[in-house]
Protein backbone atom coordinates (compact mmCIF):
# COMPACT_ATOMS: atom_id res chain seq x y z
CA UNK A 1 0.00 0.00 0.00
CA UNK A 2 1.01 3.61 -0.50
CA UNK A 3 0.90 5.30 2.89
CA UNK A 4 1.09 8.92 4.03
CA UNK A 5 2.65 8.87 7.51
CA UNK A 6 2.50 11.80 9.92
CA UNK A 7 4.49 11.97 13.14
CA UNK A 8 7.28 9.85 11.69
CA UNK A 9 10.08 11.51 13.66
CA UNK A 10 8.79 10.78 17.15
CA UNK A 11 10.08 7.58 18.73
CA UNK A 12 6.84 5.68 18.06
CA UNK A 13 6.39 7.27 14.63
CA UNK A 14 9.91 6.24 13.63
CA UNK A 15 9.28 2.67 14.77
CA UNK A 16 6.02 2.69 12.81
CA UNK A 17 7.75 4.04 9.69
CA UNK A 18 10.28 1.23 9.80
CA UNK A 19 7.60 -1.38 10.45
CA UNK A 20 5.60 -0.13 7.46
CA UNK A 21 8.71 -0.20 5.30
CA UNK A 22 9.66 -3.72 6.39
CA UNK A 23 6.09 -4.79 5.57
CA UNK A 24 6.58 -3.78 1.95
CA UNK A 25 4.55 -0.56 2.02
CA UNK A 26 5.61 2.56 0.13
CA UNK A 27 5.94 5.17 2.86
CA UNK A 28 5.76 8.93 2.35
CA UNK A 29 6.55 10.89 5.52
CA UNK A 30 5.36 14.45 5.99
CA UNK A 31 7.47 16.01 8.75
CA UNK A 32 8.23 19.38 10.29
CA UNK A 33 11.38 21.29 9.32
CA UNK A 34 12.62 20.94 12.90
CA UNK A 35 11.81 17.33 13.64
CA UNK A 36 12.83 14.75 16.22
CA UNK A 37 12.80 15.06 20.00
CA UNK A 38 12.49 18.76 20.91
CA UNK A 39 13.10 19.71 17.26
CA UNK A 40 16.72 18.58 17.38
CA UNK A 41 16.94 16.95 13.92
CA UNK A 42 18.23 18.71 10.82
CA UNK A 43 16.71 17.89 7.43
CA UNK A 44 19.74 15.71 6.71
CA UNK A 45 19.32 13.83 9.99
CA UNK A 46 15.62 13.29 9.26
CA UNK A 47 16.33 11.82 5.82
CA UNK A 48 19.03 9.62 7.34
CA UNK A 49 16.65 8.23 9.97
CA UNK A 50 13.94 7.64 7.36
CA UNK A 51 16.25 6.11 4.75
CA UNK A 52 14.44 4.37 1.91
CA UNK A 53 11.26 6.42 2.44
CA UNK A 54 10.12 9.60 0.76
CA UNK A 55 10.53 12.54 3.14
CA UNK A 56 8.57 15.73 2.57
CA UNK A 57 8.66 18.83 4.75
CA UNK A 58 5.55 20.81 5.62
CA UNK A 59 3.29 22.17 8.33
CA UNK A 60 0.93 19.46 9.60
CA UNK A 61 -1.29 22.13 11.15
CA UNK A 62 -2.01 23.68 7.75
CA UNK A 63 -4.38 21.87 5.39
CA UNK A 64 -2.90 23.83 2.49
CA UNK A 65 0.63 22.73 3.42
CA UNK A 66 -0.40 19.07 3.77
CA UNK A 67 -2.03 19.18 0.35
CA UNK A 68 0.79 21.11 -1.34
CA UNK A 69 3.81 19.39 0.20
CA UNK A 70 2.46 16.07 1.44
CA UNK A 71 -0.19 14.77 -0.93
CA UNK A 72 1.06 16.55 -4.09
CA UNK A 73 -2.03 15.37 -5.95
CA UNK A 74 -0.76 11.79 -5.81
CA UNK A 75 -2.62 8.57 -5.00
CA UNK A 76 -2.50 7.21 -1.44
CA UNK A 77 -4.22 4.13 -0.08
CA UNK A 78 -4.02 5.06 3.58
CA UNK A 79 -3.08 7.65 6.17
CA UNK A 80 -1.26 6.58 9.33
CA UNK A 81 -0.93 9.23 12.02
CA UNK A 82 1.38 9.08 15.02
CA UNK A 83 0.96 12.80 15.63
CA UNK A 84 0.44 13.93 19.21
CA UNK A 85 0.67 17.23 21.02
CA UNK A 86 4.07 17.70 22.59
CA UNK A 87 2.97 19.15 25.92
CA UNK A 88 -0.63 18.06 26.46
CA UNK A 89 -1.78 21.56 27.38
CA UNK A 90 -5.29 22.35 26.08
CA UNK A 91 -4.12 24.84 23.45
CA UNK A 92 -1.52 22.44 22.08
CA UNK A 93 -3.85 19.44 22.29
CA UNK A 94 -6.77 21.02 20.44
CA UNK A 95 -4.39 22.33 17.76
CA UNK A 96 -2.71 18.96 17.10
CA UNK A 97 -4.75 16.10 18.58
CA UNK A 98 -7.97 17.51 17.20
CA UNK A 99 -7.66 20.30 14.62
CA UNK A 100 -4.67 19.02 12.64
CA UNK A 101 -6.23 15.56 12.51
CA UNK A 102 -9.66 16.88 11.59
CA UNK A 103 -8.19 18.79 8.65
CA UNK A 104 -6.22 15.74 7.60
CA UNK A 105 -9.34 13.57 7.68
CA UNK A 106 -11.25 16.02 5.49
CA UNK A 107 -8.38 16.06 2.98
CA UNK A 108 -8.27 12.26 2.97
CA UNK A 109 -11.99 12.13 2.21
CA UNK A 110 -11.64 14.73 -0.53
CA UNK A 111 -8.87 12.90 -2.40
CA UNK A 112 -10.39 9.43 -1.96
CA UNK A 113 -8.11 7.87 0.64
CA UNK A 114 -9.97 4.87 2.03
CA UNK A 115 -8.15 3.97 5.25
CA UNK A 116 -6.97 5.86 8.34
CA UNK A 117 -4.94 4.43 11.23
CA UNK A 118 -4.72 6.65 14.31
CA UNK A 119 -2.40 6.42 17.28
CA UNK A 120 -4.41 7.53 20.30
CA UNK A 121 -3.98 6.65 24.01
CA UNK A 122 -5.65 4.31 26.47
CA UNK A 123 -6.20 7.12 28.98
CA UNK A 124 -8.97 8.64 26.84
CA UNK A 125 -11.29 5.91 28.15
CA UNK A 126 -11.52 7.90 31.40
CA UNK A 127 -11.25 11.51 30.20
CA UNK A 128 -10.52 14.08 32.89
CA UNK A 129 -8.04 16.27 31.00
CA UNK A 130 -8.11 18.62 28.04
CA UNK A 131 -5.85 16.57 25.78
CA UNK A 132 -8.01 13.49 26.35
CA UNK A 133 -11.12 15.42 25.30
CA UNK A 134 -9.32 16.62 22.17
CA UNK A 135 -8.31 13.09 21.22
CA UNK A 136 -11.82 11.78 21.83
CA UNK A 137 -13.34 14.53 19.70
CA UNK A 138 -11.28 13.44 16.72
CA UNK A 139 -11.83 9.73 17.39
CA UNK A 140 -15.57 10.41 17.10
CA UNK A 141 -15.11 12.21 13.76
CA UNK A 142 -12.97 9.38 12.42
CA UNK A 143 -15.46 6.70 13.47
CA UNK A 144 -18.29 8.61 11.78
CA UNK A 145 -16.28 9.40 8.62
CA UNK A 146 -17.12 6.29 6.64
CA UNK A 147 -13.43 5.45 6.16
CA UNK A 148 -11.95 2.13 7.23
CA UNK A 149 -10.36 3.14 10.52
CA UNK A 150 -8.26 1.63 13.28
CA UNK A 151 -7.82 3.56 16.52
CA UNK A 152 -4.86 2.26 18.49
CA UNK A 153 -4.88 3.02 22.22
CA UNK A 154 -1.57 1.88 23.74
CA UNK A 155 -0.90 1.67 27.45
CA UNK A 156 2.40 3.00 28.81
CA UNK A 157 5.58 3.53 26.80
CA UNK A 158 9.01 2.33 27.87
CA UNK A 159 10.46 5.84 27.59
CA UNK A 160 7.88 7.20 30.03
CA UNK A 161 8.99 4.67 32.65
CA UNK A 162 12.75 5.06 32.20
CA UNK A 163 13.36 8.52 33.59
CA UNK A 164 14.58 7.47 37.04
CA UNK A 165 17.49 5.22 36.10
CA UNK A 166 20.03 8.03 36.19
CA UNK A 167 18.72 9.11 39.60
CA UNK A 168 19.33 5.66 41.01
CA UNK A 169 22.82 5.47 39.52
CA UNK A 170 23.61 8.71 41.37
CA UNK A 171 22.41 7.23 44.65
CA UNK A 172 19.14 9.12 44.79
CA UNK A 173 15.88 7.47 45.89
CA UNK A 174 13.23 6.08 43.56
CA UNK A 175 10.22 8.41 43.63
CA UNK A 176 6.85 6.83 44.32
CA UNK A 177 3.40 8.32 44.66
CA UNK A 178 1.77 7.04 47.85
CA UNK A 179 2.89 3.42 48.39
CA UNK A 180 3.80 2.74 44.75
CA UNK A 181 0.87 0.38 44.28
CA UNK A 182 -1.81 2.90 43.29
CA UNK A 183 -1.41 2.14 39.60
CA UNK A 184 -0.26 -0.55 37.21
CA UNK A 185 0.38 -0.81 33.49
CA UNK A 186 1.38 -3.23 30.74
CA UNK A 187 4.00 -1.15 28.92
CA UNK A 188 4.73 -1.72 25.25
CA UNK A 189 7.96 -1.05 23.36
CA UNK A 190 8.14 1.35 20.43
CA UNK A 191 9.19 -1.51 18.17
CA UNK A 192 6.26 -3.72 19.12
CA UNK A 193 3.77 -0.86 18.96
CA UNK A 194 5.07 0.19 15.55
CA UNK A 195 4.47 -3.30 14.21
CA UNK A 196 0.99 -3.40 15.74
CA UNK A 197 0.09 -0.10 14.07
CA UNK A 198 1.47 -1.27 10.72
CA UNK A 199 -0.54 -4.49 10.96
CA UNK A 200 -3.75 -2.45 11.13
CA UNK A 201 -3.48 -1.79 7.40
CA UNK A 202 -3.85 -5.41 6.32
CA UNK A 203 -5.48 -7.18 9.28
CA UNK A 204 -9.26 -7.04 8.76
CA UNK A 205 -9.81 -7.95 12.42
CA UNK A 206 -8.34 -4.55 13.31
CA UNK A 207 -10.58 -2.59 10.94
CA UNK A 208 -13.32 -0.30 12.25
CA UNK A 209 -12.25 -0.97 15.81
CA UNK A 210 -10.88 0.84 18.84
CA UNK A 211 -7.88 -1.21 19.90
CA UNK A 212 -6.43 -0.97 23.41
CA UNK A 213 -3.03 -2.63 23.45
CA UNK A 214 -0.27 -3.34 25.95
CA UNK A 215 2.99 -5.22 25.94
CA UNK A 216 3.70 -8.82 27.02
CA UNK A 217 3.67 -10.05 30.58
CA UNK A 218 1.85 -9.15 33.76
CA UNK A 219 0.81 -5.64 34.76
CA UNK A 220 3.58 -3.83 36.67
CA UNK A 221 3.30 -1.30 39.49
CA UNK A 222 5.77 1.59 40.03
CA UNK A 223 7.02 -0.19 43.17
CA UNK A 224 7.86 -3.28 41.11
CA UNK A 225 9.71 -1.08 38.61
CA UNK A 226 11.82 0.36 41.41
CA UNK A 227 12.49 -3.03 42.97
CA UNK A 228 13.75 -4.43 39.68
CA UNK A 229 15.98 -1.44 38.96
CA UNK A 230 17.63 -1.56 42.39
CA UNK A 231 18.27 -5.29 41.93
CA UNK A 232 19.66 -4.70 38.44
CA UNK A 233 21.96 -1.92 39.65
CA UNK A 234 23.05 -3.88 42.70
CA UNK A 235 21.94 -1.10 45.04
CA UNK A 236 20.05 -1.13 48.33
CA UNK A 237 16.45 -0.05 47.70
CA UNK A 238 15.73 3.53 48.76
CA UNK A 239 12.38 5.19 48.12
CA UNK A 240 10.89 8.63 48.52
CA UNK A 241 7.12 8.56 48.89
CA UNK A 242 5.31 11.59 47.47
CA UNK A 243 1.77 12.09 48.81
CA UNK A 244 -0.87 12.68 46.15
CA UNK A 245 -2.22 15.48 48.36
CA UNK A 246 0.97 17.42 47.63
CA UNK A 247 0.10 17.39 43.93
CA UNK A 248 -3.35 18.70 44.77
CA UNK A 249 -1.83 21.62 46.66
CA UNK A 250 0.51 22.43 43.77
CA UNK A 251 -2.35 22.26 41.26
CA UNK A 252 -4.57 24.57 43.30
CA UNK A 253 -1.80 27.13 43.86
CA UNK A 254 -0.90 27.16 40.15
CA UNK A 255 -4.58 27.52 39.18
CA UNK A 256 -4.96 30.57 41.39
CA UNK A 257 -1.71 32.12 40.19
CA UNK A 258 -2.60 31.25 36.60
CA UNK A 259 -5.44 33.75 36.71
CA UNK A 260 -2.85 36.48 37.23
CA UNK A 261 0.07 34.97 35.30
CA UNK A 262 -1.28 33.05 32.24
CA UNK A 263 1.79 30.81 31.71
CA UNK A 264 1.16 29.31 35.15
CA UNK A 265 -2.23 28.08 33.97
CA UNK A 266 -0.38 25.74 31.61
CA UNK A 267 1.81 24.64 34.51
CA UNK A 268 -1.34 23.81 36.45
CA UNK A 269 -2.58 21.64 33.57
CA UNK A 270 0.77 19.85 33.40
CA UNK A 271 0.50 19.19 37.14
CA UNK A 272 -3.00 17.79 36.58
CA UNK A 273 -1.59 15.50 33.90
CA UNK A 274 1.08 14.35 36.34
CA UNK A 275 -1.55 13.66 38.98
CA UNK A 276 -3.62 11.65 36.50
CA UNK A 277 -0.72 9.35 35.67
CA UNK A 278 0.15 9.09 39.36
CA UNK A 279 -3.33 7.85 40.28
CA UNK A 280 -4.81 6.13 37.21
CA UNK A 281 -3.67 2.79 35.80
CA UNK A 282 -2.88 2.45 32.12
CA UNK A 283 -5.08 -0.61 31.68
CA UNK A 284 -8.51 -1.25 30.21
CA UNK A 285 -11.24 0.34 32.34
CA UNK A 286 -14.09 -2.03 33.16
CA UNK A 287 -17.22 0.13 33.09
CA UNK A 288 -19.29 -2.54 34.84
CA UNK A 289 -17.04 -2.99 37.86
CA UNK A 290 -15.58 0.54 37.71
CA UNK A 291 -12.07 -0.87 38.02
CA UNK A 292 -8.99 -1.26 35.84
CA UNK A 293 -8.66 -4.76 34.43
CA UNK A 294 -5.23 -6.15 33.57
CA UNK A 295 -6.73 -9.38 32.23
CA UNK A 296 -8.92 -7.45 29.79
CA UNK A 297 -5.94 -5.47 28.49
CA UNK A 298 -4.65 -7.17 25.31
CA UNK A 299 -0.94 -7.93 25.00
CA UNK A 300 1.24 -7.77 21.91
CA UNK A 301 4.92 -8.12 21.14
CA UNK A 302 7.96 -9.72 22.71
CA UNK A 303 10.02 -7.15 24.63
CA UNK A 304 9.25 -6.50 28.29
CA UNK A 305 9.99 -3.35 30.26
CA UNK A 306 12.45 -5.23 32.45
CA UNK A 307 14.37 -6.43 29.38
CA UNK A 308 14.48 -2.81 28.27
CA UNK A 309 15.88 -1.81 31.66
CA UNK A 310 18.59 -4.46 31.32
CA UNK A 311 19.66 -3.02 27.96
CA UNK A 312 19.71 0.53 29.32
CA UNK A 313 21.79 -0.38 32.37
CA UNK A 314 24.20 -2.38 30.19
CA UNK A 315 24.63 0.61 27.87
CA UNK A 316 23.22 -1.34 24.93
CA UNK A 317 20.29 1.04 24.41
CA UNK A 318 19.38 4.62 25.15
CA UNK A 319 16.13 6.42 25.65
CA UNK A 320 14.89 9.80 24.44
CA UNK A 321 12.66 11.11 27.19
CA UNK A 322 11.41 14.13 25.23
CA UNK A 323 8.52 16.14 26.69
CA UNK A 324 6.68 13.24 28.24
CA UNK A 325 9.05 11.82 30.82
CA UNK A 326 7.38 11.35 34.18
CA UNK A 327 10.49 12.34 36.20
Amino acid sequence: MRVLLLGATGTIGLATARALQSGGHEVVCLVRDKAGVKGSWTAEKTREQLAGMKVRFGDVQSAESVQKYGLLGEHFDAVVSCLASRTGTPRDAWAIDYQAHSQLLKLAQTVGIQQFVLLSAICVQKPLLGFQQAKLAFEKELIESGLTYSIVRPTAFFKSLSGQIQRLKQGQPFLLFADGRLTACKPISDHDLGHFIAACLSDADKHKRVLPIGGPGEAITPLQQGEYLFKLLGKTPKYKHVPVALLDVIINVLKILGKLIPPLADKAELARIGRYYATESMLVWNTRTQTYDANATPSFGTQTLFEHYELLVAGKADVQLGDHSVF
